[in-house]
């Protein structure tokens, strides 16, 4: 059986000529390791060095020299639209908050046909339709260097949360601080108001003593 260890993209690929194809859906052309049948019917082991996100026109070379170009499979989707950029955006966030992935498009967003997505999507309020395309979601859900940075990011999440920890801690202080000035200023006053006061009490009080 064949077997493909390489890719070369789509744009690097002008002037060669492929020998077969692959019709591969999303999750087959995310995965460094699998199984495939081309067009013309023969077995071909995927063993890629690393993950991958393969895309139409990108090109498998094979360990006997071959070339086999990759066609993104048609899948059963959600198409949801939406009335401005704001309200899509607000549709993008809900979906990725969920980790579902998404392709974005100018003024649509397509994900997986799934009845949960669907019920939310219309939750929101966006004009949704059942398609049959092919599926090319954000590098982000798949991709090892977007696996890789989301690690960075939860790292610098964390600082970030320990400065903010910090700086809370210090606006706390402040106001501590604030806090005991405004005391110190209101005894102040009080022992001043307490004086005249108590210099007439006193007063009153001697008086009365008499």
């Amino acid at each position: 059986m064949p077997r493909a260890t390489s890719v070369i993209a789509a744009a690097d690929s002008h002037g060669l000529a492929a020998a077969d194809t692959v019709i591969l859906d999303s999750a087959q052309r995310s995965a460094a390791q699998g199984l495939a049948v081309s067009v013309k019917g023969a077995s071909i082991e995927i063993d890629l060095p690393g993950p991958v996100r393969l895309r139409t026109d990108d090109l498998l070379r094979l360990d006997n020299g071959d070339l086999v170009e990759v066609v993104a499979a048609v899948e059963p989707l959600i198409e949801a639209r939406a009335a401005d950029v704001s309200a899509l955006a607000r549709l993008a966030w809900h979906l990725g908050d969920r980790h579902i992935p998404v392709e974005l498009l100018p003024n649509r967003i397509r994900a997986r046909r799934d009845d949960a997505v669907l019920t939310l999507l219309r939750s929101l309020g966006a004009r949704v339709s059942l398609i049959d395309a092919p599926f090319e979601p954000e590098g982000g859900a798949y991709a090892a260097p977007a696996a890789a940075g989301h690690g960075h990011h939860d790292h610098d999440h964390h600082d970030h949360d320990h400065h903010h920890d910090d700086h809370h801690a210090h606006d706390h202080h402040g106001h501590d601080h604030a806090h005991r000035h405004d005391h110190a200023h209101d005894h102040k006053h009080d022992e001043h108001c307490g004086h005249d006061h108590g210099h007439g009490h006193d007063h009153a009080h001697g008086h009365k003593h008499k």
